[in-house]
């Protein structure tokens, strides 16, 4: 221990370098350029919640219910049989997840799958997957950014797992729209027939675990899986680091005084909750 923390000091030292969330100097020796105060500011996805999609709920009302299950599931709305998040999408997340999203910080990738592996302790026994696929990206948004965001998520925690990777079996045959803002009803009209599995690859009776980024109305991981079930899987269940709800009221962003580049992260965080469903 004193070993790790001379090693942490000696690199705050000569090795310099700001949290690419608020901006403070790191202290410590990090694989991912994020302070841990901004990393212990994730709010984690916690019950009471939808028993089947997870969502958090905002009414302590409903919370108190026998079956705690939100409107859009007690009407069996989703395609998936359930969905679990590591966090509420805020504002220190958000620029987490631009990170991973655009700049490629791939360790981001590891340490989002490592919440995941534990976000999925909880629920392994019921779930019981045999596969691990990341919700993909329209192959000329791939190309052009070199890289889909979802895979850097689903590859490493699939060897937390021990499950296999099958980044080839789903694919996106629909580009999304070229407007940044989106209803809720553009979210879904964007994405309905959008996937799509390759031949001949083989989907029957395989219990699925999808894996994206962020949640924002369940209209990926929805389309995601009715594809899923119609090419033969039995169970589609779905795994997201972040989710946006509604009314929810978080702790508020990390104090801090950001340089420009963090600014930049901001604003383009901002667009995330545009760009994804």
């Amino acid at each position: 221990m004193l070993l790790r923390n001379a090693f942490d000091a000696l690199a705050s030292v000569l090795l310099p370098a700001p949290c690419r969330i608020c901006g403070q100097t790191l202290t410590n020796a990090s694989r991912i350029p994020i302070c841990e105060p901004c990393l212990e500011s994730f709010e984690r996805v916690a019950d009471p919640m939808c028993r089947c999609c997870g969502r958090p709920f905002v009414s302590a009302v409903a919370a108190q219910a026998i079956d705690p299950l939100c409107r859009l599931c007690r009407a069996n709305f989703y395609g998936f049989e359930q969905a679990r998040t590591f966090a509420i999408y805020g504002d220190a997340l958000s620029q987490a997840i631009t990170l991973l999203k655009y700049e490629e910080v791939a360790r981001l990738g590891d340490w989002f799958a490592a919440r995941l592996a534990e976000v999925f302790e909880s629920v392994a026994a019921d779930w019981r997957p045999s596969v691990i696929i990341p919700v993909p990206l329209f192959p000329a948004r791939r190309r052009e950014r070199g890289y889909n965001q979802s895979d850097l998520i689903a590859r490493p925690l699939a060897k937390r797992l021990g499950l296999r990777l099958e980044s080839r079996i789903l694919t996106r045959i629909k580009p999304r729209p070229p407007q940044l803002l989106l209803s809720r009803t553009e979210r879904w009209k964007s994405v309905r027939g959008a996937y799509a599995t390759r031949e001949p690859l083989r989907v029957d009776n395989l219990r699925v675990l999808l894996i994206d980024d962020v949640l924002t109305t369940g209209a990926t991981l929805d389309s995601c899986a009715r594809t899923l079930k119609k090419a033969g899987a039995v169970a589609v269940f779905g795994l997201t680091v972040a989710r946006i709800v509604p009314g929810w009221i978080s702790r508020g962003p990390v104090a801090a005084a950001p340089s420009s580049a963090v600014s930049g992260n901001r604003m383009a965080a901002k667009s995330i909750s545009s760009t994804t469903a």
